[in-house]
């Protein structure tokens, strides 16, 4: 018999992974929650329009009239950078000066990109003097990565590996220590750090399916683009997999009922949920509390997602966000193993 089979890191790796295919509930929630969410943002498409919007403009005096409205802010580009920062979602409306006013150019499909349409020929007209005293016309686009489907996409990819590498873990050591399970563990030779590690292992067995499933989905039913290098959002799905799962294993360390570990869970999940820039961006919230926002794990997860598919940011790019997910890993991780208890 070979030396990886009658490993018990092994052993217990695959009993995790076997477990988990026994689940239905798990199986939805993992690989059919997120697609039937992902539909439904997709085919209803309704977003609530942001406080400020993002604009841009070719001209300074456009800029200097945008920049009036109170629902605006505005940048001056030229039409070629300011096309590109349409199609990678940085601005919604591109205003361009032309001999005979203003043409706007921006996505008709997108909400808050039809708001600041109104708002930028209001501005416009505004700082003209008069009302529609400047001929306007409109130039629709439907780019790719600037619609809000490609938006939410990452965000939905984000908040599935957060919900089932931390509700996967903790339920099931907590299950296993409430039914006296993990007690005929304490009498083997088994390290503690080999049962911890078996959790991890699992959840990267299933890490490539579950995300392969999803962001399939997303690119064969509405073309989500991915601009940046595979490797690095492979990179960072891992890394997110991985804090989510230490998290998981922190909070199920010395927890003994479903009851406790579920509401622990909700604790630390539901601020991420709000705050993380999920369905909306997480820089609408008060500045004060900025840097709390950008230090949780979920909002780096989802800010180097998106950077990476829809901006084509490579790994240096996102290593702020990288950085983030190792520090969640490395320190939840090292805490449970020093305060895991098998009773």
């Amino acid at each position: 018999m070979s030396s990886l089979a009658t490993s018990s890191l092994y052993q217990l790796t695959m009993v995790r992974f076997r477990l988990f295919l026994r689940e239905p509930e798990a199986i939805f929630w993992i690989f059919f929650f997120p697609i039937l969410l992902a539909v439904g943002l997709g085919i209803a498409f309704r977003n609530r329009p942001a406080d400020v919007l993002q604009v841009g403009a070719t001209a300074p005096q456009l800029t200097q009239a945008l920049a009036a409205d109170k629902g605006l802010t505005a940048v001056t580009l030229d039409e070629q950078a300011g096309t590109h920062q349409l199609a990678t979602g940085q601005i919604l409306l591109l205003a361009i000066q032309t001999p005979a006013g203003v043409a706007y150019k921006y996505d008709d499909t997108n909400p808050d990109a039809r708001t600041a349409r109104l708002l930028a020929d209001r501005a416009v007209q505004a700082a003209a003097g008069r009302k529609d005293a400047v001929a306007a016309s409109n130039q629709l686009i439907h780019e790719t990565g600037a619609r809000y489907i490609d938006f939410v996409v990452p965000g939905l990819l984000g908040m599935n590996l957060m919900g089932s590498a931390m509700w996967g873990l903790g339920f099931a050591i907590v299950d296993a220590r409430q039914k006296k399970l993990l007690k005929r563990l304490v009498a083997s030779p088994m390290p503690k750090w080999q049962y911890l590690g078996s959790y991890l292992l699992s959840r990267l067995a299933m890490l490539i399916i579950e995300v392969a499933f999803f962001l399939g989905f997303a690119r064969i039913a509405f073309g989500v683009p991915f601009r940046g290098s595979l490797p690095t959002l492979v990179l960072l799905c891992l890394l997110t997999s991985m804090a989510f799962s230490a998290l998981g294993l922190l909070v199920s360390s010395r927890v003994k009922t479903m009851e406790a570990v579920s509401g622990l869970m909700n604790v630390i999940m539901l601020p991420m949920w709000i705050l993380s820039g999920v369905f909306f961006s997480a820089s609408r919230f008060p500045a004060v509390i900025q840097p709390i926002v950008r230090a949780l794990p979920l909002t780096a997860a989802i800010e180097g997602m998106r950077g990476n598919m829809l901006q084509g940011m490579g790994l240096m790019q996102v290593m702020p966000q990288i950085l983030i997910l190792i520090a969640w890993f490395c320190v939840p991780f090292a805490v449970a193993l020093r305060i895991f208890r098998w009773r």
